[in-house]
């Protein structure tokens, strides 16, 4: 269901008296934002074992903006609907709804190139990448991204950066 967020809710203790408090509505417009950027590129950071926030900055820009590119139609601004805006500038900085069809290879060598990395370490800060944004953004727009992704991307959803990269 395109540009529905859905709903998704919080318990929230309140004295002795639990109250849900929506975190997102359904036919929401104004931005939602599940995790905040200093902590994104935190993380970022963290697990992709980077020495500097200026590089965790740089392997986010290279990944979101490749990903991008392989997104069609609204999913891009609905995916940067969720994410801090300094965040969500990455993905929306390419042509609207590309779509451009390529391997997970390519993937990977698109985000070498854009970051100026050799190929193993921008596959694991990719992997680290997708693996925040996996936790940033809720899981129904995640699986709206993998839906529009070739079989070849799963694994990258699926390994983290600590599993296994499936070939």
């Amino acid at each position: 269901m395109e540009g529905v967020l859905t709903p998704l809710l919080q318990a929230k203790e309140k004295g002795s008296v639990k109250e849900e408090v929506p975190l997102a509505r359904e036919g929401a417009t104004e931005r939602q934002n599940f995790m905040q950027y200093d902590e994104f590129v935190g993380q970022v950071q963290n697990r992709a074992h980077l020495g500097s926030i200026g590089q965790a900055v740089g392997a986010t820009r290279a990944t979101l903006q490749t990903l991008a590119e392989r997104l069609a139609g609204g999913e891009v601004k609905d995916l940067a609907s969720q994410l801090p805006r300094e965040i969500a500038f990455y993905l929306e900085q390419g042509p609207e709804g590309g779509g451009e069809r390529f391997s997970l290879e390519e993937f990977f060598n698109r985000v070498s190139q854009r970051e100026g990395v050799d190929l193993p370490e921008a596959v694991f800060h990719a992997r680290a990448v997708i693996d925040v944004l996996s936790d940033a953004v809720s899981a129904g727009e995640i699986e709206d991204v993998r839906a529009q992704l070739p079989a070849d991307f799963q694994t990258l959803f699926e390994a983290g950066v600590e599993g296994k990269l499936r070939a």
